[in-house]
């Protein structure tokens, strides 16, 4: 039975990764492609603002319906958008509006299949599980984010948007309507206080707490406003859509995915402080690496090292930081202070591409690839105030 478990919670997560690859990786080409400037690529960043607000629409998915439902109504949201993305011209305000919806549903996807995990799958079977969630979500972002910009070279843009529209309204529809998937949700007997004011309350008592919500603000900020420019500057560069998926968009999501597991192993053998900081500082080097391999007068082949090594690096560095938020949460609030610190740090990576675009049309891709580099330095100075050890 518990294989069977096992399938459904890789089904899941397979389609939690579908709207972030298809958001970050295929949209911003898209546009780029469609001859969409700079600054407004960076500013339709803002449609992802949903993401950052997980903690508001919890307590609604724990109260009420089933967890499976929430999942297949978001699913079905996601495919209504994608396919009404298709009728619309590029980077318009009906764009900004259902990309907006897009990750709204996303959000409800993602907020109620992480609840529905702890209700499904027992204690002791909830690390064979998470190596399955994990897994079945990076190959959703490889596939729906460099894989459907590098299929796009070859169909056309259209019919990658009919296409996920399908795929997303069955999977949302046997979402719903599978009983098996139905878990009587436990009312919660704990009150809003308790809920979300309590564990806030505890964060801001502990020593140099506003440095440690600053720190947890501003650590992949540089990261975060390279990451936003990457798929353009590829546009710009001069390489096929096919390039673009297929080196920086599939086989960079592979080094990412080596990159998690070594910096995961890392700060399991070192303290939090050294894998924070070292594994920090090699994120930080490969914004030189972009910097490098824009230049003009170099081989644009360069760009393919830089991007391996920026996926591979950033892998590493975002391991320790996920180390670090979880050991931040009292057990008693895990749930509620680890939802506070992802949003206060999604809400950073949001706005911080939302400003990317202007950086690159005022300075350049060149300056802008080293300053993101300076950006990221102050942080790595802050573990030494926040950690103990």
């Amino acid at each position: 039975m518990f294989n069977k478990k096992l399938f459904y919670i890789g089904f899941i997560y397979f389609f939690s990764g579908l709207p972030f690859g298809f958001f970050y990786t295929f949209i911003p080409v898209f546009f780029r492609t469609q001859g969409i400037d700079l600054k407004t690529i960076g500013l339709f960043s803002l449609a992802g603002l949903p993401w950052s607000l997980r903690l508001l629409f919890a307590p609604f998915i724990d109260r009420y319906f089933y967890k499976s439902f929430w999942m297949g109504v978001s699913l079905l949201g996601i495919s209504i958008s994608v396919v009404t993305l298709s009728f619309f011209t590029p980077a318009s305000l009906p764009i900004f509006v259902f990309l907006f919806f897009l990750t709204f549903s996303s959000t409800l996807f993602d907020t109620s299949s992480d609840g529905f995990v702890v209700e499904w799958i027992s204690s002791k079977d909830l690390g064979k599980a998470n190596g399955i969630r994990i897994s079945a979500y990076r190959i959703s972002l490889i596939l729906f984010g460099g894989g459907i910009v590098a299929i796009s070279h070859y169909l056309g843009f259209k019919p990658i948007f009919y296409l996920l529209g399908l795929i997303t309204f069955f999977a949302g529809i046997f979402l719903i309507l599978n009983s098996f998937l139905k878990v009587t949700p436990k009312k919660s007997q704990i009150s809003l206080s308790l809920q979300f004011i309590q564990p806030l309350k505890e964060i801001l008592k502990r020593e140099r707490a506003f440095l440690l919500l600053f720190f947890v603000l501003t650590y992949k900020i540089g990261d975060a406003l390279l990451g936003a420019m990457v798929y353009p500057f590829w546009v710009d560069k001069g390489f096929s859509r096919l390039e673009i998926g297929l080196i920086s968009g599939t086989l960079g999501s592979i080094f990412t995915i080596g990159g998690s597991l070594l910096g995961g192993f890392l700060s399991s053998l070192w303290s939090i402080k050294t894998a924070l900081f070292i594994l920090g500082f090699f994120q930080s080097i490969s914004n030189i690496g972009y910097a490098i391999a824009s230049l003009p007068q170099l081989p644009k082949e360069l760009v393919y090292f830089a991007s391996l090594f920026e996926s591979f690096s950033g892998g590493m560095g975002t391991a320790a930081f996920l180390t670090f938020l979880t050991s931040l949460c009292k057990k008693e609030f895990s749930s509620t202070q680890y939802a506070v610190f992802s949003t206060l740090f999604s809400l950073a990576l949001t706005f911080s591409r939302t400003l990317a675009g202007y950086g690159v049309t005022y300075l350049g891709y060149t300056y802008f690839f080293l300053l993101t580099f300076f950006i990221s330095l102050p942080p790595l100075f802050l573990i030494f105030w926040i950690t103990k050890e």
